[in-house]
């Protein structure tokens, strides 16, 4: 079953569920400085990789359980990189949020235009009531990010990244449903278990 997610369109950009034909362009964007700030995309990353992954995510969001869209410039349909809103593993009501841009394309305020369009977007079609994003302490752009969404510091915590086999440190944000209230920051969480 293929997903129905219509497109996105903000002034520059256009939002897109992820197609066989990005393989190409998303191989081609993912580097090195890319993906030491990514869990989940290793370099070097092959045009078979990104097919097996777009084939994975197309499945999960005509399951509305992924909301996996590649970021195109508008003016030429240009490929600039990539936004994904997926239920966490074991929490329906918690999605998380990945986000990266290729190098040429960054420090232009494509994600501050992609970001919260896609956010909204994942609020109105999946059932969840939060939404997190994990980012590196050190990764200025993306904290930045995490801000202009409204997105509330959790604290520290861990996250596993198969990009690189290991565990690894992180900053945890949340932003959650209107109506909803936050979660605990993760101190205060781990203290009441």
């Amino acid at each position: 079953m293929a997903p129905r997610i219509p497109p996105i369109d903000t002034d520059r950009l256009r939002l897109r569920c992820a197609e066989p034909r990005d393989a190409e362009a998303l191989a081609a964007l993912m580097n090195e400085a890319i993906s030491r700030r990514l869990a989940s995309w290793p370099v070097p990353y092959t045009p078979l990789m990104a097919a097996d992954r777009i084939a994975g995510v197309r499945m999960a969001a005509a399951a509305l359980r992924s909301l996996p869209l590649v970021i195109e410039r508008r003016a030429d349909g240009a490929a600039l990189g990539w936004i994904s809103i997926s239920r966490a593993p074991g929490d329906d009501r918690t999605a998380l949020i990945t986000y990266w841009l290729g190098e040429d394309f960054q420090g232009k305020g494509y994600m501050r235009e992609a970001a919260p369009a896609a956010l909204d977007r994942a609020f109105a079609l999946m059932d969840v009531l939060r939404v997190r994003a994990a980012v590196q302490a050190d990764n200025g752009p993306s904290l930045a990010v995490a801000r202009l969404l409204g997105m509330a510091p959790l604290g520290e915590g861990r996250i596993w990244c198969p990009a690189r086999g290991r565990e690894e440190s992180c900053l945890w944000f949340e932003l959650a449903r209107p109506g909803v209230p936050p979660s605990p920051p993760l101190r205060a969480a781990m203290e009441a278990d």
